[in-house]
C-alpha cells in the first residue's frame, strides 16, 4: 500500500515506520525536519507540518491511507486537537478517506460511563495530554472519514515484538494481575494489521497483553 505517515520520529511512530517497511509498504514520511528520519528503502521523506491542512493535503494526495502518530508531548497538549482538525481538513481536500490515528489510553473506560481520565487514577502530569487525546478522538468521530483510532494499554514503552496480544474496544484492558501493558513494537503490529485488514472502520479499539 501507499501510506503517508506523520510522527515517524516518535517512540510509537518510529516503530510503526519499521513495521510498515518490514511488510513491504511504500511509505511517505512527513516531517518538519526530514533529517530526523533515517533513510530506508521504500521510504520517501518530505518536509511538512501535521498542524497545517494544506501541508497535509499536499503530502496525502494519492495515498491509500494516512497514519498519524503525531504527539505534541505534555508541554503543548492543545496541539493534539489542532492536528486532528488539520488532518481531517487536509484529507478531505486530498480526497483520501482512510486514516488511522494513534490514540491515548486516558479515554478508555474503567467503569460504566467513567474513563481513566475521570477515574482519579491518572497521574496529574499526564492529564493534559490525555484530555487532548480524548478531544482529538471526539473530533475524529464527528468526521466523515473512514477513521480508526487505536488506544494503547495503560502503559506503553519500547520492548519486544511478540505479535501476541489481546484486542478490545472502549474499555481499558488488564491482565490477571491487574496490569495494563503493551510494547510499542506490538502496538505497531496491531495498527498495521488494521491498515491491511480493516476490522474497526469508524471505531476506536485497544490492545494489551
Amino acid at each position: 500500500m501507499n501510506v503517508v505517515l506523520f510522527g515517524a520520529s516518535g517512540m510509537i511512530g518510529s516503530r510503526i515506520l519499521k513495521e510498515l517497511i518490514a511488510r513491504g509498504h511504500k511509505v511517505t514520511v512527513v516531517a518538519r525536519d526530514p533529517a530526523k528520519v533515517p533513510n530506508s528503502a521504500n521510504v520517501k521523506v518530505v518536509r511538512g507540518d501535521a498542524l497545517n491542512a494544506e501541508s497535509v493535503a499536499s503530502a496525502a494526495k494519492g495515498a491509500d491511507a494516512v497514519i498519524s502518530a503525531y504527539g505534541p508531548g505534555t508541554g503543548a497538549p492543545q496541539l493534539m486537537e489542532d492536528s486532528a482538525r488539520a488532518l481531517i481538513a487536509g484529507l478531505r481536500k486530498a480526497g483520501v478517506k482512510r486514516v488511522l490515528m494513534v490514540g491515548g489510553a486516558g479515554s478508555l473506560l474503567v467503569a460504566p460511563g467513567v474513563d481513566l481520565i475521570d477515574s482519579g487514577h491518572l497521574p496529574e502530569q499526564w492529564r493534559g495530554i490525555a484530555v487532548a487525546h480524548r478531544d482529538a478522538l471526539k473530533i475524529l468521530r464527528e468526521s466523515d472519514l473512514d477513521w480508526t483510532s487505536l488506544s494503547p494499554a495503560g502503559f506503553i514503552q519500547p520492548g519486544e515484538r511478540t505479535g501476541k496480544f489481546r484486542l478490545g474496544g472502549d474499555w481499558l484492558m488488564k491482565d490477571e494481575k491487574g496490569n495494563s501493558n503493551i510494547s510499542a513494537e506490538d502496538y505497531a503490529v496491531a495498527l498495521v494489521d488494521e491498515l491491511v485488514k480493516p476490522q474497526h472502520i469508524r471505531q476506536r479499539f485497544t490492545l494489551a497483553y
